[in-house]
């Protein structure tokens, strides 16, 4: 879920203006291991502090909301970074927050007064997802050459959750306890090849629905048709760059989101 150039523990704390309870709070979120900082709900400052975030607390004092500006504004930010959001509030408040943002989005809502101890868990518990790679868009890469494997894994650990497998076997042995939001599979493997592999995931109603991109080092006209004609989301030439696959994987799953 979170770019490799975020700390993985800074929490940024948003309301109408810093108070005592916002105090209290960001200091149990530092007991608990984060970092964090105060940043008033104009668009301006949290687009100037939500790329160095892992965490959104929206704290809404007695009878206070965000403008609706400012609440789009957020959504949307959260949303192109994939991140989540957590809020404080009462009765009163809560229900702005459920009504308008996506369920997915939330990860968890506190109504005043506040469990200091649930709270200072919860963030715990966020900081330890986030640091074993939990948010991130989870790939598994299917090649029978180690030297290749490492190598795409060395490219896409930061930002990726990776997997790997050496055979298409394993893959679909491994694929029968877990779920993956990507496949990078070989088109040229031995023993069980690419489109076999496939094949499998695609008659399997638990692996059918999986997108799998085909990995291929033939770049010939018949060969790129022959990949194409299989109808995968897409596939990449074993002489891509770093840079490029990044951000082909990155516009893929823009694109995925929102169309799913």
């Amino acid at each position: 879920m979170y770019e490799s150039n975020r700390p993985a523990n800074r929490i940024i704390f948003t309301g109408s203006k810093e108070t005592f309870l916002t105090r209290v709070l960001m200091k149990k979120a530092e007991d608990s291991g984060a970092t964090s900082v105060f940043v008033p709900w104009t668009v301006n400052a949290l687009n100037e502090n939500l790329n160095e975030a892992i965490l959104v607390i929206l704290f809404m004092d007695e009878g206070e909301k965000p403008a609706s500006e400012v609440f789009h504004f957020l959504m949307d930010s959260l949303d192109e970074r994939n991140m989540q959001f957590m809020a404080v509030g009462s009765q009163n408040e809560i229900p702005f927050v459920l009504d308008r943002a996506p369920q997915d989005m939330i990860y968890k809502v506190f109504y005043r007064p506040v469990d200091n101890m649930l709270f200072s868990q919860t963030i715990s518990e966020f900081i330890a997802k986030a640091r074993a790679g939990e948010f991130k868009k989870s790939i598994l890469v299917v090649d029978d050459d180690p030297q290749y494997l490492a190598l795409v894994r060395e490219w896409l650990k930061e930002k990726y959750k990776i997997t790997m497998a050496n055979s298409g076997l394993q893959a679909i042995k491994w694929l029968g306890k877990n779920k993956v939001d990507l496949i990078l599979l070989d088109h040229e493997m031995p023993v069980t090849s690419g489109p076999q592999v496939l094949e499998m995931l695609r008659s399997d109603p638990e692996t059918s629905s999986i997108p799998v991109m085909f990995l291929t080092g033939k770049r010939d006209k018949a060969s790129v048709m022959a990949v194409v004609a299989l109808k995968p989301e897409g596939y990449f030439l074993k002489g891509i760059q770093k840079e490029e696959l990044l951000e082909k994987l990155e516009e893929y799953f823009v694109l995925h989101k929102e169309h799913s």
